[in-house]
């Protein structure tokens, strides 16, 4: 699945209250990954946004092939192979000015690191929600796929950079 396009600009869209009631009561908690699921619940509690997927990001390696992996990686041993599955939060915002701001108040989240963090349109999501944004952790290299092979080294400094993602996405919330 591609995940990247460029950010599109916000428009109007007079269901938005609508999408936001259906998609809270589609919400699945056990869908959530536990390690963020405070985190996409507060999200979906102001009143300019909700979320609409989301991922913790996955490292899958030889001895650990579990898909939804939530371990830390091992530190005592050197991993030559990784798939890492992307992190991200996917969410809808409001055009409005509240909507606007935290528009801008995410895509200040990349500055954590611009070439690990984007913050994109998808137009998979852009097709079944207008005003879809979402904010992902992945090597640029691999901007516009939702896997990577990538080294040992550099898995551990995406683990880092995820970690610091969500930590950016509670405060975020929290300065709300």
């Amino acid at each position: 699945m591609e995940t990247y396009t460029e950010p599109k600009e916000l428009t109007e869209n007079p269901h938005y209250e609508e999408e936001k009631q259906k998609s809270q009561t589609a919400l699945i908690d056990t869908e959530i990954d536990a390690p963020i699921f405070e985190i996409i619940r507060n999200f979906n509690k102001l009143p300019f946004c909700f979320t609409m997927q989301s991922c913790y990001g996955h490292f899958l390696y030889n001895g650990q092939d579990n898909p939804d992996n939530l371990d830390q990686l091992p530190v005592d041993k050197i991993i030559a192979r990784v798939e890492y599955r992307i992190a991200y939060v996917a969410f809808c915002l409001e055009n409005s000015d509240s909507g606007k701001t935290f528009y801008e108040a995410l895509n200040k989240i990349t500055t954590i690191d611009p070439d690990y963090i984007q913050f994109c349109s998808s137009e998979w999501f852009w097709k079944r929600q207008v005003n879809s944004y979402a904010l992902q952790v992945e090597p640029g290299r691999f901007k516009h796929e939702d896997t990577a092979i990538i080294g040992g080294e550099e898995a551990l400094y995406i683990e880092k950079i995820r970690n610091e993602f969500f930590a950016g996405m509670k405060e975020l919330f929290h300065s709300r």
